[in-house]
Parts: C-alpha cells; sequence; structure tokens
C-alpha cells in the first residue's frame, strides 16, 4: 500500500488508524475496516488508483458521504483501498441553455440545489439527507426523494457519465443532447449499480427551471387509517403533488421526544404535501386536495411563509435520526408498493408488528408507494434480534404479495443481498453476475454487495 501512496500525493492517500476506521461504516451500522483511505481529487487520480488496485489484487469501494442504508460502502472483504470523492466536489459547468449541469461525485446535492436556486432552475432528486450526501452516491444508489412522486428519481436525470473502469481504461456513456439511442444505455445501466461496475468521475444531469409558485400544507388525522386513503384518492384524482409525504404515530412520537414540533397526541398520522407550478393551476389543485382531505376528517394547516414550510420540513427530514435516537439498534428499510395498495401495506404492515410484538414506525414517499420501514428494537437483545429478522422477511413477502419491491431508492448493498432472490429469479441473477464480470472481470468493484454470496 505504502507504492500506492508513492503514486498520490501524500496528502491523498492514508492508511493511519483514525483514517481507515473513520471510513469504515455508513449509515446502515454495519461496519468494516479499510486497508488505505484514497481522496483523489482529479479522474486521474482514479485512474492511478484503479490500475495500482488492478495489477495488485486490491478492492476498491466508491465512497460519497457514507449516508447510505444498506452498506453500500462498508468494506466486506480484506485488502480494500477505499476511495473517498469528497474532494472532488466542483460544480464544472452550468449550461442554462442547454438545461444541464456537469458535476464531479463529491458535490453535495444540497449546494447544487443552492447555486441552481440563485439561478432560477433546480434540480429535482433531493434525498431527506440532501444537506449530507453527494450526487455521486446519489447516481451510484439511484436516490430519489420527496419531489420524485411528480418528477422523478436520479436516473431520470442522468444525461452523461464519465467513468473509469477497474482497469483504469475511462469511458463516456450518454450525450449532451436530449434523445439518443445509439446502442445500449450503459447510462442507466450504471445508475443504481451501487459501485460495482465502474467508478463515476464526472455527471452531467439535467436540471429543470424554477416552478412559478409552491404551496406546501400539513394533513393531521386521528383515524391512523385514512392517511393511505387519502394519499390514493389524491393520486387518482387527475393531478399530481409535487410531494406527498406520510408519518406514522410512532414515527411522529419519536420527532417529539427529539424535537418541540407542538403536535397533539392525539394526530395518528401526517400527511405533508407541495403543490408545484402555475399558480393559478395550483390554486386549483389546492382546492381538489383539501377536499379530499377533509373528506377523511384531515385537518390542514397552510405554511404561509418560507420560514413555516422550513419548519414542516423539518418534521419530516426528522424522521430518521428521531427514530435512531430512541432505537440505535433499528433496522430501516424501503420497500415500495403500488400506489393504490399503500394504505393496505401499513395495514397489514401493522398486523405483523403487533404478531411479533415489535414495533415498526412507518414513513415516507407515500405519493410514489414509497415506504421507509422502521423496525424498532434493543441491537443487545438476542432473541428481539432473531424475532426482527423474522419481521424483515414477512415484510418483504408481504411487499411482493402486493406487487411491490423491496428496495425502492436505498438499493441492495450488504443488508438486502439475501433478500434479492425473494424478488429476482436465477435467471435473472445470472444476466447480472454476467455483466458484473464483463465489466469487472477480476471482482474488484466493491465485491460482496448486491449478490448473494
Amino acid at each position: 500500500m505504502k507504492r500506492l501512496c508513492k503514486l498520490l500525493k501524500d496528502s491523498i492517500c492514508s492508511t493511519d488508524l483514525e483514517d481507515i476506521m473513520c471510513y469504515g461504516y455508513d449509515a446502515s451500522s454495519t461496519e468494516g475496516i479499510p486497508a488505505a483511505v484514497v481522496w483523489p481529487q482529479t479522474t486521474d487520480d482514479v485512474v492511478t488508483i484503479c490500475k495500482f488496485a488492478y495489477a495488485n489484487n486490491y478492492k476498491i469501494i466508491p465512497r460519497g458521504a457514507g449516508t447510505g442504508m444498506t452498506g453500500g460502502g462498508v468494506p466486506v472483504v480484506e485488502n480494500t483501498i477505499l476511495m473517498s470523492f469528497e474532494h472532488m466536489n466542483r460544480i464544472l459547468e452550468v449550461d442554462t441553455a442547454n438545461l444541464n449541469v456537469i458535476v464531479e461525485p463529491g458535490v453535495i446535492n444540497a449546494d447544487l440545489q443552492h447555486v441552481l436556486a440563485d439561478n432560477g432552475y433546480f434540480y429535482p432528486p433531493d434525498p431527506a439527507s440532501l444537506n449530507m450526501c453527494t450526487i455521486g452516491g446519489n447516481v451510484a444508489e439511484n436516490a430519489g426523494g420527496p419531489r420524485a412522486v411528480k418528477y422523478g428519481v436520479t436516473r431520470d436525470y442522468v444525461m452523461q457519465l464519465e467513468a473509469v473502469l477497474p482497469d483504469g481504461n475511462v469511458i463516456i456513456t450518454g450525450t449532451k443532447t436530449a434523445k439518443s439511442v445509439v446502442g445500449y444505455d450503459l447510462t442507466r445501466l450504471l445508475v443504481g449499480s451501487e459501485g460495482t461496475l465502474a467508478t463515476i468521475t464526472k455527471i452531467r444531469l439535467k436540471i429543470l427551471t424554477t416552478p412559478d409558485g409552491v404551496v406546501t400544507m400539513v394533513a393531521f388525522f386521528h383515524d391512523p387509517t385514512a392517511a393511505g386513503k387519502v394519499v390514493s384518492k389524491i393520486m387518482a384524482s387527475c393531478l399530481t403533488p409535487r410531494t406527498l409525504e406520510f408519518m406514522d404515530k410512532y414515527t411522529l412520537d419519536a420527532v417529539k421526544k427529539y424535537k418541540n414540533i407542538g403536535i397533539g397526541d392525539d394526530i395518528q398520522t401526517l400527511l405533508l404535501i407541495e403543490l408545484d407550478g402555475n399558480i393559478k393551476a395550483i390554486a386549483d389543485e389546492t382546492e381538489t386536495v383539501c377536499g379530499v382531505c377533509r373528506a377523511f376528517n384531515g385537518i390542514i394547516k397552510f405554511a404561509d411563509s418560507d420560514k413555516l414550510s422550513e419548519m414542516l420540513w423539518d418534521i419530516r427530514r426528522s424522521a430518521s435520526p428521531a427514530l435512531y435516537n430512541i432505537s440505535p439498534g433499528k433496522i430501516n428499510d424501503d420497500i415500495v408498493v403500488p400506489i393504490n395498495r399503500v394504505s393496505d401495506a401499513l395495514g397489514e404492515i401493522e398486523k405483523l408488528s403487533k404478531s411479533a410484538g415489535i414495533t415498526v414506525a412507518c414513513f415516507g414517499h407515500a405519493g410514489d408507494g414509497n415506504l421507509h420501514v422502521n423496525i424498532l428494537l434493543d441491537k443487545n437483545n438476542e432473541e428481539m434480534l432473531k424475532k426482527a429478522q423474522k419481521l424483515k422477511k414477512d415484510i418483504f413477502e408481504l411487499t411482493l404479495s402486493l406487487e411491490g419491491s423491496i428496495s425502492g431508492e436505498h438499493g441492495i448493498g450488504i443488508t438486502k443481498a439475501k433478500f434479492i432472490d425473494m424478488e429476482l429469479g436465477l435467471k435473472n441473477l445470472d444476466i447480472m453476475r454476467g455483466i458484473k464480470k464483463l465489466f469487472d472481470s477480476k471482482n474488484i468493484l466493491n465485491p460482496g454487495k448486491i449478490f448473494p454470496s
């Protein structure tokens, strides 16, 4: 490993214990220790690292900010070089004439949002961790976020990628143009591949003009089943909200312990709803949404200022840390079901929770059926841990029975690898393994992720 450090500047390569320990975990609470940490500053640095690893049988894990929920950025084998992109964090080009930008993978999502907002544009994908997560990590996981219900996920905005293959060769996929059907779509293949196929070094993203107006409102419900039904009704009412976020009672109770949010104990569920677009159009849509909420006895409050809007979003973004605060050992999974089955999924998860004797808190992007399911447990209780693992599998089986998917935006990583064949047939997995081998014949890039061992 000293040879690699000699090939690079001393400041961008470390084998010091304090460094490798700091980069051995992510938000999934899984842990591992890399042999070295490198901080590339250019594509040439990445090429050098990949060529060294390829020639000397080292493994590579590309890493963003470590906000991943499935252990995708955690070393699981020895001789791993962890490649952190925090120094490749430049916005290289803002091309407003063609509505796109070029960024390096270490750019923080919120930083890009702020730069674009100052110029009258926006980039729709906005994960809850947007103030920390990187665009490169978002691309690797095909991240979504609250606005995905209307605008789609990361894959819908990636136009072009520069990426380094395991042997150090550089490829460019996609185009600057809005359309291209020349050959296979390698760009969409790399998006969501969790760093297992190539290491992304530049990203061209589509951007949009900022909408004329935004209405933010929250609807509170005393009936725990009402919110799921409202979601289905709103999405079937010929309008598409910009966001349609859900929080159940267990999540709200956790947030109330985490910070003062002024919500009564009688509130069972909450929907955070945003509409955007033409001012007159969203006024009409607001009336429709309010009518649906009131039909289910929803109590509606509007954010009449940017400050109040941010306060409401702070409640939603506090959900995950608040649940971690009361249950550091919680199991956090995201599932997706058809929009009209959200209410069914929530009801059945509650039944599974009671049967197992373990609390399950749910929140998430109900507008596109993407729920974050949090199994709250004492990680030091072995019996509870076994029950929780069975409960996790039961929830996945329920999800698939509702024609859903076991991951909407968190990916597979380590924590879901053993469940992937519940959703994908063996032939599908064989094809995927074949693709992995074509890109990475030595299994250098992020080994042990996605596929069951």
